[in-house]
């Protein structure tokens, strides 16, 4: 009852921006893998929300170093993103979480 999926938030930025003016939170808990968690705060962070990150079982060392390097161009691509503003593609209207 207390979990909300974002539909329309296609990349992390999206649920970040969206989060906070589609939703209308201010302060949230981010539930994923450790890696993910920390691009998803700091873009929290950008937005000025108070958020936690709950991590969930990490990956397998298998998968490990593909999702590494794909983690190293998502941070530089989130970097280029907060320096332009980047907004969602789609913001949507208004959602009010009871």
């Amino acid at each position: 009852a207390h979990i909300y999926c974002d539909y329309a938030g296609f990349r992390t930025l999206d649920s970040m921006v969206r989060a906070k003016k589609v939703f209308g939170l201010s302060e949230f808990t981010v539930i994923s893998q450790p890696f993910h968690n920390e691009r998803a705060l700091a873009l929290a962070k950008w937005q000025g929300i108070d958020a936690i990150g709950y991590n969930a079982r990490d990956i397998r060392l298998k998968k490990g170093l593909r999702v590494f390097a794909r983690e190293v161009l998502a941070r530089t691509k989130m970097v280029l993103d907060m320096a332009v503003n980047k907004q969602p593609h789609f913001l949507g209207e208004r959602i009010e979480i009871k």
